[in-house]
């Protein structure tokens, strides 16, 4: 019974730790970017991990991660604890020179934690447990499970915690905040729910309970709502939402008992991150309190088609394009933890890789403020599910993959750059003055996504177009919650946010007022935090900022075409329409030129204070519209934009201009005669990566 109350305390309050350093402090301005491998030595012939333990630090490596998947090798029976060949790996890396980041082995159970115990494991949709065999499976909320979690953490950090060679921990791997019918998590959910509402009827108001009468007379009644059984279309919107909420909250509240314990064991020197993927739907890395600072995991390769005849084999440019910006908001630095150097073995289809792409992501990374890159693996592993993934090395230990051979050269040069840092160099004027901030909140991603309401809307990659926009502009990026002050950006975009309240309304007004320029598109505002709908005119809480009403809003079919005049252009649209009746003060920037409704507004910009706001109430496919207007805003700001064509994107960082090239095509940058290239030429080819000084 205590077990369970402390449990219930701790889902509610957290633990108390130690005061988190600032994750800066852990990276020296003047390393610029610290490079790591995953080595995996329970994988391999222990007379093989001296040979390989030296090549990783002769190729130029300076960290090694360990021991993630490595819990049945430290306890190979309950309270049996073994870490001789630990040790040795551990001193092995400090022979040679190499730092150690440890993992917490929480993501892959032994064997014999399922034989034994059945009920730590999660429950799918059909209510079918879970077996052992890959990873992630855990039931996060269990009592039994977040025991041995606990003891193995423990262990490990008296160990390991003082090691002067140790400079870090991960916890657990890709933390997904998996969905969890168990009887264990259904018990989570209706505390959670308790602590949440108070009241039962609070709950029903809530969820809209006299819908279809799933009115509840107690909270034992609850269960947690399931899709798979209730069918996607009759699912309650409310408490769908509620449960994204509770399994994101439970999968922080999880990583951070793992930090509090790390921390009452090691050393103030050591930092605690985790490594959540780039494309994240389910975690949601700022709910965490006790994490040092977060990284993500970025790949390559997996078969799609990205930009021009040759993407296929350059990588989804989105992938960190998004997330090197979002994760800094976790104490403000960030870095990749694994980019895959060549094959997966889940992709659609796996293409060799163009030559020079995973030196292009990793200084992408590097160049939107990376701390660390490390990637995954050293040596790919010649049996079991990842037989196909590929490794920094080939299966035979000695022969560097093409991927490798990338890596080695990005480390190289990397260590030139060193010699080249100048510590305190202002960003340049003409970029600061470009200075973004885009506004983005996972739970809007969750409401959104659930209903659509057209099969055209692309849920996670709609904010990620007004990124890219933005960066063709040259402008430097923020992706931020919206807790953080507004002030220091010249402009503030909120792409889709949908759910509201009267203090974040407030917020944007201040900031408009002050000088700022705000930019909301269609889908802002239209609900409160609940989900619901406001008893007023569609988007009633931002009417006035915006200086117009949202009077209704059209989709198209897939092959309609929808016309819009904005300064005798003409543009495209078949996704969303929002049809716009502006105030007298406002400006009206762009009209629907076709459809019953011919003349509505369709863009709008209102002045408040020292400030102006612009309404984007229509999303189109090629994005044309929406870069002419931001365009014109930014450049009516007293900003410059540049004119960068997709896939190539260009970074101030730390003195050095940093660009990449995703696309299929040559592209010769403007840079000044008087600058000095570092790296790379002024033409980048596809693939191609420059880094110059001015």
């Amino acid at each position: 019974m205590r077990t369970a109350l402390f449990v219930i305390i701790f889902l509610v309050t957290g633990l108390t730790a130690k005061p988190q350093q600032k994750a800066a402090a852990f990276f020296p301005d003047s390393s610029l970017v610290t490079t790591g491998i995953y080595y995996y030595p329970e994988h391999w012939n222990e007379n093989q991990w001296e040979r390989d333990i030296k090549k990783i630090a002769d190729m130029g490596y300076e960290f090694v991660h360990l021991a993630e998947f490595a819990w049945f090798k430290m306890e190979p029976g309950e309270g049996k604890f073994n870490f001789s060949w630990l040790d040795r790996v551990v001193s092995l890396c400090a022979k040679y020179q190499l730092k150690v980041l440890l993992c917490t082995p929480s993501a892959t159970t032994p064997t014999w934690v399922r034989v034994n115990y059945p009920e730590t494991f999660i429950m799918d949709g059909h209510y079918i447990r879970a077996e052992n065999g890959t990873r992630g499976l855990g039931s996060i909320v269990n009592l039994k499970y977040r025991g041995f979690v606990t003891k193995i953490v423990a262990e490990m950090a008296r160990r390991y915690g003082r090691n002067k060679n140790v400079i870090g921990w991960q916890i657990d791997n890709e933390p997904g905040a998996l969905s969890d019918y168990s009887p264990s998590s259904q018990q989570a959910f209706r505390t959670w729910l308790k602590n949440k509402y108070k009241t039962i009827d609070a709950l029903n108001t809530a969820w809209g309970a006299a819908f279809w009468s799933q009115w509840f007379n107690n909270f034992d009644q609850i269960i947690i709502p399931n899709t798979n059984l209730v069918g996607w279309w009759g699912n309650n919107p409310h408490a769908l939402l509620d449960f994204k909420r509770y399994s994101a909250d439970a999968q922080a509240e999880f990583l951070d008992l793992q930090a509090a314990i790390l921390r009452n064991y090691i050393s103030k020197d050591q930092y605690i991150t985790t490594n959540y993927t780039a494309v994240c739907t389910g975690s949601d890395a700022l709910r965490t309190k006790k994490l040092d600072f977060a990284t993500y995991t970025a790949y390559p390769n997996g078969g799609s088609d990205n930009i021009g005849d040759q993407g296929f084999r350059l990588g989804n440019s989105k992938v960190i394009l998004f997330a090197a910006d979002h994760y800094k908001s976790v104490g403000g630095v960030s870095g990749v933890m694994e980019v895959q150097p060549g094959p997966v073995n889940w992709g659609s289809y796996n293409p060799l890789l163009l030559p020079g792409t995973v030196r292009m992501w990793l200084y992408h990374s590097f160049a939107a403020g990376g701390k660390l890159a490390c990637s995954y693996r050293f040596r790919q592993i010649n049996y079991s599910a990842e037989q196909y993934h590929a490794g920094i090395m080939l299966p035979d230990g000695v022969t560097p993959s093409p991927g490798g051979e990338d890596y080695m050269q990005f480390m190289a040069e990397i260590k030139e750059l060193r010699k080249q840092f100048k510590p305190g160099v202002p960003m340049p004027e003409k970029m600061a003055a470009r200075s973004t901030a885009i506004l983005w909140n996972l739970e809007n991603y969750w409401t959104i996504d659930r209903q659509k309401q057209t099969g055209q809307w692309d849920t996670w990659n709609y904010p990620i177009k007004f990124l890219e926009i933005a960066k063709s502009f040259g402008a430097p990026v923020d992706i931020i919650p919206e807790t953080t002050a507004l002030s220091k950006y010249k402009f503030v975009i909120v792409p889709a946010y949908e759910m509201v309240d009267a203090v974040l309304v407030k917020k944007w007004n201040d900031y408009v007022a002050n000088g700022g320029h705000l930019i909301i598109t269609c889908r802002t505002a239209t609900k409160d935090r609940r989900g619901h709908f406001w008893e007023a005119e569609l988007a009633a809480p931002i009417s006035r900022l915006i200086g117009a009403q949202v009077k209704a809003t059209d989709m198209l079919s897939n092959y309609a075409k929808g016309d819009i005049l904005c300064k005798s252009a003409h543009y495209n649209w078949n996704n969303w329409a929002d049809l716009l009746i502006a105030d007298k003060n406002t400006d009206v920037l762009a009209t629907y030129d076709n459809q019953f409704y011919k003349g509505k507004a369709a863009v709008v910009n209102h002045k408040v204070g020292k400030g102006t706001v612009t309404y984007i109430g229509v999303d189109t496919d090629d994005s044309k519209l929406e870069k002419d207007i931001l365009r014109d805003i930014y450049m009516g700001a007293g900003a410059t934009a540049e004119d960068f064509p997709q896939g190539v994107y260009v970074y101030w960082r730390d003195g050095f201009y940093v660009a990449v090239n995703y696309s299929s095509d040559n592209y010769t940058m403007n840079i000044p005669e008087t600058a000095k290239i570092l790296i790379g030429e002024k033409t980048l080819k596809p693939a191609g990566v420059l880094v110059w000084k001015e």
